[in-house]
C-alpha cells in the first residue's frame, strides 16, 4: 500500500499520569505544545525534521493545509519508516534515573560515580534508550547493545549521536534563558526517499521533556525546591496524595488544572522570549 503524501499531527488537551488519561484536560494544552516543537525545530537548524509546509500558493492565493478544527495545535509532516525507539538523553539525575543509581550506582546500564545526589548534573550526558512497546504495553529501558540489535550497528550509532547532539543544542538555548533542560526524549524515523535520518513527532515539549528553573535550582534548599519543573508534576502530586491507583482515578480539581496550565505557559513564555 502506498502511504499518504503527508500526515497530520495533531496534539489534544488530554493529560495522563500513571497509564492513565485524566479527565478533564489541560485548557491550551495541545496547542502549547505545538507551538513549543514548532519553535524547537526553528531553532534546530541543519538538523533534518519531518516538518513540511503546511500552506500552498494556489491561483495566487495562500491555502492553509492544516483544517480549522485543529488549527494552532497541528503540524503537517512527511510520512516517515519510524525507530522503535525513545532516544533519551539525561544531563542531571532525576525521576526514575535516580531511583535506579540508588541500586546499581548506574541508570540504565551506564555507570556513574558515587556521591551524586538527586538532582545533581552529570559528569556528562547519557544516552538511556527505551524500546517502544505496542500499544497497551510498557515501554522497556534498554541498553545500547539492544538497540544494535534492533536497528543495526549503523543506525544505532547514527541515534545515539544525534540525540547527544540536539539535546547539548538545546540545553545551551535554555540556558541562555534561565532554564534547565534536565533530560528528554527524542523520536527518529528514516525518510523514505532518501534514507536520512530524520527528527519526528514532538521535539523538547513538557511532556516530553523535564525542565527545572535555574535560579530555583541554585537557590533550593531541598529536591523539591531545587527541581522546580515546568511540567505536570501538580497533577502527579495530587494524584499520588488523593489516588491509590486502583480502578478509575478521581476527576482533577480545577485548582490542579489551572496550576499545570500555568507552567505550560509559563515554560513557552521564558524559552520564546526575546
Amino acid at each position: 500500500m502506498e502511504s499518504a503524501p503527508a500526515l497530520l499531527v495533531v496534539a489534544s488537551d488530554r493529560v495522563s499520569a500513571y497509564d492513565h488519561v485524566l479527565e478533564p484536560g489541560i485548557p491550551g494544552k495541545g496547542e502549547l505544545l505545538t507551538t513549543l516543537s514548532l519553535w524547537w525545530f526553528d531553532q534546530l537548524s541543519g538538523i533534518p525534521n519531518h516538518l513540511i509546509p503546511d500552506h500552498t500558493l494556489r491561483d495566487g492565493r495562500v491555502i492553509e493545509e492544516i483544517p480549522d478544527a485543529v488549527a494552532g495545535r497541528a503540524m503537517l509532516v512527511k510520512p516517515l519508516e519510524m525507530y522503535p525507539i525513545e532516544c533519551v538523553v539525561r544531563g542531571y539525575l532525576a525521576g526514575s534515573g535516580w531511583a535506579e543509581y540508588q541500586k546499581t550506582r548506574s541508570v540504565c546500564g551506564v555507570p556513574l560515580p558515587a556521591g551524586l545526589g538527586n538532582g545533581d548534573k552529570l559528569p556528562a550526558p547519557i544516552y538511556t534508550p527505551a524500546w517502544k512497546a505496542p500499544m497497551g504495553q510498557h515501554d522497556e529501558n534498554i541498553s545500547f547493545e539492544r538497540t544494535v540489535e534492533l536497528v543495526g550497528a549503523d543506525v544505532a550509532a547514527q541515534l545515539r549521536g544525534r540525540s547527544l547532539e540536539v539535546y547539548a543544542r538545546a540545553a545551551t538555548i535554555a540556558e541562555a534563558r534561565g532554564v534547565i533542560l534536565a533530560d528528554t526524549k527524542f523520536e527518529f524515523g528514516a525518510d523514505p526517499t532518501t534514507g536520512e535520518l530524520t527528527l519526528a513527532d514532538e521535539v523538547l515539549t513538557s511532556d516530553s521533556s523535564r525542565y527545572w528553573d535555574a535560579r530555583a535550582y541554585a537557590s533550593g534548599t531541598t529536591p523539591e525546591e531545587r527541581m522546580a519543573s515546568f511540567d505536570k508534576q501538580p497533577v502527579r502530586d495530587w494524584l499520588s496524595a488523593h489516588w491509590d491507583r486502583s480502578g478509575t482515578p478521581p476527576v482533577l480539581p480545577a485548582t490542579i488544572v489551572e496550576q499545570t496550565a500555568a507552567r505550560y505557559r509559563e515554560l513557552l513564555a521564558r524559552l520564546t522570549s526575546d
